[in-house]
């Protein structure tokens, strides 16, 4: 009967953990205010594709069509993955594959497909994964064949090689992504993909990249050191508080910005959620010493986050801290989003409000708040166009 009564009590007390963890997670759940919330279009899932740098580019000029002429488009990232892909093949082979032939790829890659090839509207080409059977992209098979064949060619042990192997790889290409057209008609007029491009009420010459690291001077261009920015284009650099400034300012100005960055941290998560954790503190937090953190599960770590919730700690950011990490590949380029508004939570912490490509996930139907510290710690590079940039800024840029 002992035994039973004890059982009976220890099951009570787990009860009662779990329902108090439970109202700590509930007590400590954002509750946003939008601050300002520019118009962007439709979500959309680049799923099993390394394709965040065109869909979010793609969701950007979007934006900056809508802000500039009133106008919804739909443009097409299999056009722009068709061109891309074959570009960068060809750089590969030039240097007989001493550089990376992969599905990722950089903001650039957009709008340099762009102004030398066009665009075309998303039905003008196949639906994403239409071609193979499936609903939505699936690089698998389609990397699987296109990975080794890029290989054969540039490390091929001939002295001179022939122009059809372009003949080959485009095929592939169009085999999976479909076949980029040359005229198509959009409500009701003919145009080539150029044509279209001239047609949407933007400039292209309007955008600029934007960084800040130490190991180069401020105020000066230079093409940041990640291998998806395999076309070299020269982002320029600043100090971290105007970096922040020229976001701030594009997004209360009704601009978007074409973000690349690391979320490979613990602090971003699949819910819709993103923070710069202080570590040392949280564990502080949490009744633990850093021997015993370090021990923990990364779900045990993930349960203490989410108890935590909006009043996580986070790390205070530095130019130094943002070199450092970059230099030891702490900070690393693996996802592109696009950065549309500003929210605050219960607690007046700031977020910007981010458009994913993965479809309607998470708790916010594919959008993420992120931390304005977790953006100032994770940035590598933006995307944005230059009169979103504070005049002082521009001035010593001379842009």
């Amino acid at each position: 009967m002992k035994k039973i009564l004890s059982i009976a009590l220890l099951a009570l007390a787990a009860t009662g953990a779990q329902a108090q963890e439970a109202e700590k997670k509930a007590d400590n759940k954002p509750v946003f205010t939008t601050v300002k919330e520019n118009p962007i279009t439709s979500m959309k899932d680049q799923n099993r594709s390394g394709t965040c740098w065109d869909y979010s580019t793609i969701s950007f000029f979007e934006a900056e069509i809508l802000k500039a002429t009133g106008k919804t488009y739909d443009l097409c990232e299999s056009f722009v993955a068709n061109k891309t892909y074959m570009d960068r093949a060809i750089q590969v082979v030039r240097y007989h594959g001493d550089c990376q032939f992969a599905q990722g790829g950089s903001a650039e890659d957009v709008l340099a497909t762009m102004k030398q090839y066009g665009i075309c509207p998303e039905d003008a080409m196949p639906f994403p994964g239409s071609l193979y059977g499936d609903s939505l992209n699936n690089f698998n098979e389609f990397f699987g064949q296109l990975e080794p064949y890029v290989a054969a060619i540039a490390k091929s042990s001939s002295k001179k090689i022939s122009n059809q192997w372009k003949v080959g790889m485009q095929g592939i290409l169009d085999a999976y992504l479909g076949q980029c057209p040359e005229k198509f008609t959009y409500e009701g007029k003919e145009y080539t993909p150029k044509s279209f491009v001239q047609s949407l009420g933007i400039n292209l010459d309007d955008y600029v990249s934007i960084t800040s690291y130490t190991h180069h001077p401020f105020y000066t261009g230079f093409a940041v050191e990640v291998q998806d920015n395999w076309r070299f284009p020269h982002s320029w650099n600043l100090p971290l508080d105007e970096m922040m400034r020229v976001i701030d300012n594009a997004v209360m100005n009704g601009y978007t910005v074409a973000w690349g960055g690391d979320v490979s941290e613990d602090g971003f998560t699949r819910q819709g959620l993103a923070y710069a954790i202080d570590t040392k503190k949280t564990e502080s937090l949490a009744g633990s010493d850093m021997a015993r953190w370090l021990k923990m599960t990364a779900a045990k770590k993930k349960n203490i986050i989410d108890s935590l919730g909006c009043t996580v700690p986070e790390v205070k950011v530095t130019q130094e801290r943002r070199q450092e990490r970059f230099d030891n590949w702490e900070l690393t380029d693996d996802h592109g989003m696009l950065i549309f508004g500003i929210a605050k939570d219960q607690n007046g912490r700031e977020y910007y409000m981010v458009k994913n490509s993965w479809g309607e996930t998470g708790d916010y139907k594919g959008v993420w708040f992120m931390t304005k510290t977790f953006i100032a710690d994770n940035t590598m590079d933006f995307l944005i166009n230059k009169n979103a940039i504070p005049k002082d800024i521009r001035k010593k840029l001379g842009i």
